[in-house]
């Protein structure tokens, strides 16, 4: 099987430019490619190296991110209380706000929009006043995310708790059932996606390396702010194993390409 090597800490250019390619083949404007996969894929250096691509070739290219729709801390907070002590954590379907998932979407197909912004070391979404400003209608709209498309459990699978965080913080399933309802709402968003990428990982078992990995460039770019340790790291993946093994099982055969992957980030095909 061939192997595309990646080009330093990127995807290698053959495979940039394919994604652009197919992405523009797509009927016009403001085409809406999706990119999905396990966290630690480089889901958003794909991106970014799609929009430099889109950019350099006379287009109009944004990147938009699942995690900059994450609900803000407060509100989080509120559905802790209120619902389940483990929904103040981001992360998990239900821990976003697809209303302004939706208003972003509409906003960049009108032509003027702020692209929302989340800080991922302070925990809180940025001011409205510090989103990036986008003014025309893009070309291409890059819209990454770690679990696009996914569909809810059945009831039966979600009965035995599949970590030890599931079976010491949710002995009762009640917030694994919460955020299972929750998948089924993020439909609308989906459906903003025009066609979908799955960068298909090893297994599950990589992601807690690779996650540690995104957490040591986010604490290289932000000197004298504290990021997560690995230990922390591994717990905070707990909350998304559920999730993320029922994409590995699914996404082949929803995706309209997807794109294997060893665990050195390689391309497989």
């Amino acid at each position: 099987m061939a192997v595309l090597k990646p080009v330093g800490a990127g995807y290698p250019s053959a495979f940039v430019a394919a994604v652009l390619d197919r992405a523009m083949a797509l009927p016009g404007p403001c085409r809406v490619f999706g990119i999905t996969g396990l966290q630690g894929t480089g889901k958003s250096t794909l991106s970014a190296q799609v929009a430099a691509l889109a950019e350099a070739r006379g287009l109009r290219a944004v990147v938009l991110s699942i995690d900059d729709l994450y609900l803000d801390q407060p509100e989080r907070l509120r559905l802790g209380r209120e619902v389940h002590p483990l929904l103040a954590t981001r992360g998990a379907p239900g821990s976003h706000d697809l209303a302004l998932g939706l208003a972003t979407f509409d906003a960049l197909r009108a032509g003027t929009a702020r692209l929302p912004a989340f800080d991922k070391i302070s925990d809180r979404r940025l001011p409205e006043g510090e989103w990036a400003r986008v003014d025309g209608v893009p070309d291409l709209v890059l819209f990454e995310g770690w679990f696009h498309k996914v569909p809810p459990q059945a009831e039966a699978e979600l009965a035995a708790p599949i970590n030890a965080l599931e079976r010491d913080d949710d002995p009762d399933g009640a917030w694994r059932r919460w955020c299972n309802a929750a998948l089924a709402g993020y439909a609308p968003l989906w459906s903003r996606i025009d066609t979908l990428l799955f960068l298909q990982g090893p297994g599950f078992e990589q992601v807690p390396d690779w996650r540690g990995q995104q957490e040591q460039t986010l604490a290289a770019a932000n000197p004298g702010r504290r990021t997560m340790t690995q230990a922390e790291v591994e717990r905070f993946v707990l909350f998304f194993e559920r999730v993320s093994r029922h994409a590995l099982a699914t996404l082949p055969g929803i995706a309209d390409w997807t794109v294997r992957l060893d665990a050195r980030r390689r391309v497989l095909g």
